[in-house]
């Protein structure tokens, strides 16, 4: 990553959800290439963990205590990494989740949806991404220059069943992230980027018992989606870091409004 296109050392990234599983490999792989951190989370104790885990590796990180629901919380964080670094250069918003009664179950149908935890899952996957960038792009509408990156999914494209309220929310991602990069470029020009990265299916805290059973071996969900991927495996958390690094580096400065595919082939696979 020392090549002037892909150079991105020195720039200031927040990351939503940046000490979870996914979110934590993200940011690990900015740290890497040399990019100053706030590391935004609900919980106190593990963004500080990841903190510390990144400043002890030789990275910047600073902690950012906040919920991406909360619109004061997440402007008393834009100011505390604008007082200490002076500008964002980068969001990447990787908040989300999901919860059992936003999905159907084998044995349940539609009418058995939950509709509160639906609405829940739609504001932390939805406006989770919205309200981050509406107070963090503040700041890169200003200097003119940002890149932005939001977090699809390949249920967003290809629906899932059971997945109903994660699979609606992660459409409109895509929806959204294609209307700022067009709203962005028209009204403050084409130094400020947003795209997405959809990923395919990664192990994570909350999906790992849908997919794996108790002796670690794929359950017939998890069957189901490795012989619909090409590539054979699920992804590796850190195999997403690279494509947010292009796409936050110069070497994607003609890149706006694009959703990428990071699933081992999953999309690309008809079933036949």
């Amino acid at each position: 990553m020392q090549g002037t296109s892909f150079d991105i050392r020195e720039k200031v990234a927040i990351v939503t959800g940046g000490a979870g599983v996914l979110g934590g490999a993200m940011a690990e792989g900015l740290a890497a290439a040399g990019v100053k951190l706030g590391i935004l989370g609900r919980t106190s104790e593990k963004v500080h963990k990841k903190c510390k885990a990144i400043q002890s590796a030789g990275g910047q990180a600073l902690p950012l205590v906040a919920d991406v629901l909360d619109q004061n919380q997440l402007e008393k964080a834009r100011d505390t990494i604008l007082e200490k670094w002076g500008r964002i250069d980068i969001l990447v918003n990787v908040a989300g989740g999901n919860r059992a009664g936003a999905t159907i179950g084998p044995d349940q149908n539609f009418f058995d949806l939950s509709i509160d935890d639906f609405d829940q899952v739609v504001a932390l996957n939805l406006k989770g991404s919205v309200l981050p960038t509406y107070v963090f792009g503040q700041a890169m509408a200003s200097q003119g220059v940002g890149s932005i990156v939001n977090i699809s999914s390949m249920t967003a494209q290809q629906p899932f069943t059971r997945v109903v309220g994660y699979a609606a929310a992660k459409a409109a991602i895509d929806n959204f992230t294609k209307w700022l990069a067009v709203e962005m470029a028209h009204k403050y020009g084409e130094k400020i980027r947003v795209n997405a990265i959809a990923p395919g299916v990664f192990i994570g805290e909350q999906n790992r018992r849908l997919l794996l059973d108790e002796q670690e071996k794929l359950t017939a969900r998890g069957n189901t989606i490795i012989e619909h991927t090409p590539m054979r495996r699920f992804g590796e958390p850190e195999e997403l870091a690279g494509t947010v690094i292009w796409l936050c580096s110069p070497a994607a400065s003609f890149i706006t409004g694009i959703v990428v595919p990071i699933d081992g082939g999953f999309s690309a696979f008809s079933g036949v």
